[in-house]
């Protein structure tokens, strides 16, 4: 995966653009969200950049460092600061109870899915937020029908509206959604998806 990763991010232009993602930014601009913000399998950075720019403390992680590469340039182009870690998460010294907001976006993991979603949300405050946009197990029809709209082949990546309740069981539930969306995110996100959208407060 890691190879795969990073000869898609070290391509010129951006593999998914440099704008955020339409859920983020709409989520983070309503919650009105200070403090700290950890974003996983960050990519090249759009969502971390737009997040530095709202004011938030931003800290990234993801196993390409090519992704960081490109993530940085823009970064640095946006005159904000992101710490951008390499690695997977059990690589990464985190401690419990670090961020006031983890954002998962088109976080896809190849294993051990409700595990390490149990385990991010343990670094998250007490009454800190979780948003979440991903492809859900419906999407396969959708990328059988228009590759381009991208997302994992694997249904084990992709999410249900039944298993958020489950893997995040000690946040109050915001937003629970699955939804037919339009997406037009750089080369490899584009077209009619299918997706989960989730917002969640952590009880305790």
């Amino acid at each position: 995966m890691e190879a795969f990763w990073n000869n898609r991010y070290k391509e010129k232009e951006f593999a998914y653009g440099t704008a955020p993602n339409q859920f983020f930014k709409e989520s983070i601009n309503k919650l009105k969200i200070k403090g700290t913000i950890l974003l996983p399998a960050e990519g090249e950075g759009r969502n971390a950049v737009y997040a530095a720019k709202k004011g938030l403390k931003v800290t990234a992680f993801d196993i390409s460092v090519e992704g960081k590469n490109k993530a940085e340039k823009l970064a640095n182009n946006e005159n904000v600061q992101i710490d951008y870690k390499v690695g997977e998460l059990h690589q990464l010294d985190f401690k419990p109870h670090s961020f006031d907001l983890l954002a998962l976006i088109y976080a896809h993991f190849p294993k051990n899915k409700k595990e390490l979603h149990q385990k991010l949300s343990k670094l998250i405050k007490p009454n800190g937020y979780i948003i979440l946009e991903g492809f859900s197990v419906k999407n396969l029809s959708y990328r059988e029908k228009n590759p381009n709209v991208g997302g994992p082949a694997d249904v084990n990546m992709l999410f249900t509206k039944e298993e958020m309740t489950t893997m995040f069981a000690n946040f109050e539930t915001l937003l629970l959604e699955q939804k037919e969306i339009e997406l037009n995110e750089g080369d490899y996100h584009n077209g009619v998806a299918n997706v989960i959208r989730y917002i969640g407060r952590k009880k305790r």
